[in-house]
């Protein structure tokens, strides 16, 4: 099908679903696909996460990589099958609002909305450790990457960095993603291949052993599991990928902008989450099999350089530009994905200041000002890095935690967040089809639909349990995840926020009227090719 066809008829379901065309349909499968996958970015992850992952699970952490992403693929199905029938920016919004109804939709997109834009400030920090690395290496400086003003101004920095590529165009954001990606394979199988030319010190038998991580006596991190590694150590170490394996779904976001949505979005949702877990598990891998003979306990103090130290000079600052190239990519990624949530719930008049933050730029065909939200509020959610208790603080029932920056109490939100509009979106699918919903579009799962929503509902919900569970600051969860009460805390303070807005000012009043006046969509809800 030629591209000016496919694009009549991805305009003719949008007009079927009530909406006009606004944005550009720029957007190829690589393009939609490289979005999706620099959001879930498995550089990004692992250079985040690996350490936490290694000293709470040993070496045995790995084999929790296919679990974790073999079942989000049952969720990914689930929102294939989704975007399949509503390619609309905003994603899980819009399905959440067809499937069950314009509150639950609402809620869905509250929730979605402000862990992606949390993620933004996440990710963007956490390239900051990285950035004064490489300047105090080149350039002579003494940067430290712990305070305040170097933390605020370099996250700064890439938040508008970031904004401004998002906002000259769908076309520029795709190609910022499509090097993401090429920058993503050099930093994942580079590092592999590097580190085997170099000589590995383990044998593959080493990825089978805990290290005795179980055990206190020899825990890195001085954590207690009790002597016990699956009912232990492996429920903890498993978030270290919980945490990675999700941002497939940004494909989806991008719908309006993607040549042929219905057909391409389900496929690079798909391809997003196999081959993130296929690079995340070779980069492990080969950081696992080059563990010096010292043990686990240099690499969980000093992080992956301890290992990227064996190799040239030269070869170590090029995969620290690798990392920090992937760090912006996917912050990118996340804030495009963001201002797309804004601009469909402004769209449908949900949100205040609605129309002028569903505004499309005449030139560029961008939604403008849901890039700017996207941009100024991480800059909020950015000024917490300014409160760091010295110490513990009792508050209430619960103490929080010292040296825990008040970001990365928000920040662990953006996984329950995440998690949270995962699991209502799969229930919700649910739900329609117990109500008579068959899906029509290019992609459907058939008689499987029922099992695999299952099944991705039953992990999602599990998965949000380990998460949130208050745990002892002592213990694992608590100590390298959740900090006791502090996340289960923020996720209820956010979602009671937007309880109150919504029982208060009732957008979803607007969103169902959206429903009924702009082109009769539950009568045409199966209009347009198949």
């Amino acid at each position: 099908m030629a591209v000016g066809e496919s694009t009549h008829y991805e305009d003719a379901r949008l007009h079927a679903l009530g909406y006009r065309p606004e944005l550009s349909r720029v957007l190829s499968l690589f393009d939609n696909f490289s979005v999706a996958f620099s959001y879930l970015s498995p550089m990004v992850g692992i250079y985040s996460l690996y350490t936490i992952g290694l000293g709470a699970g040993g070496p045995r952490y790995i084999w929790t990589i296919p679990i974790v992403v073999g079942l989000m693929m049952l969720v990914a199905l689930v929102f294939g099958e989704l975007a399949s029938e509503y390619p609309l920016s905003g994603a899980l919004y819009q399905y959440g609002k067809y499937n069950v109804g314009p509150r639950y939709g609402w809620f869905v997109g509250w929730i979605y909305g402000f862990a992606l834009l949390a993620t933004v400030a996440s990710v963007d920090s956490g390239a900051v450790s990285y950035v004064t690395d490489l300047c105090n290496t080149w350039f002579r400086t003494h940067l430290n990457p712990a305070d305040h003003l170097t933390i605020f101004v370099i996250t700064g920095a890439i938040i508008v960095l970031s904004a401004t590529m998002n906002s000259v165009g769908a076309k520029l954001m795709g190609r910022v993603a499509r090097f993401g990606v090429y920058v993503e394979t050099i930093g994942t199988f580079g590092v592999f291949v590097a580190l085997a030319i170099h000589g590995f010190h383990r044998g593959f038998g080493y990825t089978f052993t805990t290290q005795g991580v179980e055990h206190l006596a020899h825990n890195p991190w001085g954590v207690n599991f009790g002597g016990h590694w699956w009912t232990g150590a492996a429920l903890v170490a498993v978030l270290a990928n919980v945490y990675i394996f999700y941002g497939f779904e940004s494909a989806g976001d991008i719908s309006e902008e993607t040549v042929a949505a219905q057909r391409q979005v389900p496929r690079a949702m798909r391809t997003a989450l196999l081959y993130g877990g296929i690079a995340s598990f070779v980069l492990v891998l080969g950081l696992l099999l080059a563990t010096p003979h010292g043990g686990i306990g240099p690499i969980v103090s000093g992080g992956i350089p301890v290992i990227l130290a064996a190799l040239p000079s030269w070869l170590q600052d090029f995969f620290l530009v690798m990392v920090i190239i992937a760090f912006f990519s996917c912050g990118t990624a996340v804030q495009g994905a963001g201002a797309r949530v804004a601009f469909a719930l402004a769209r449908d008049g949900a949100v205040p200041a609605s129309a002028t933050l569903r505004r499309v730029s005449p030139r560029h065909k961008t939604p403008i000002n849901a890039i700017a939200v996207g941009t100024v509020v991480p800059f909020l959610f950015l000024l917490l890095v300014l409160i760091n208790p010295s110490r513990n603080y009792h508050i209430l029932w619960f103490d929080y935690p010292a040296h825990i920056n008040a970001l990365y109490a928000l920040v662990s939100f953006a996984t329950s967040g995440i998690y949270l509009s995962f699991f209502l979106t799969v229930l919700g699918a649910l739900l329609a089809r117990r109500r008579g919903w068959r899906p029509s579009g290019h992609f459907t799962l058939g008689a499987w639909g029922v099992p695999v929503a299952v099944g991705g509902a039953a992990y999602l919900f599990l998965m949000l349990v380990n998460i949130v569970w208050p745990s002892s600051l002592t213990s694992g969860r608590g100590a390298l995840f959740n900090y006791g009460w502090v996340t289960l805390l923020v996720m209820v303070i956010i979602v009671g926020i937007g309880a109150l807005y919504e029982a208060s000012a009732r957008p979803d009043r607007s969103v169902g009227r959206h429903r009924i006046e702009d082109g009769d969509a539950a009568d045409a809800r199966r209009a347009g090719p198949r």
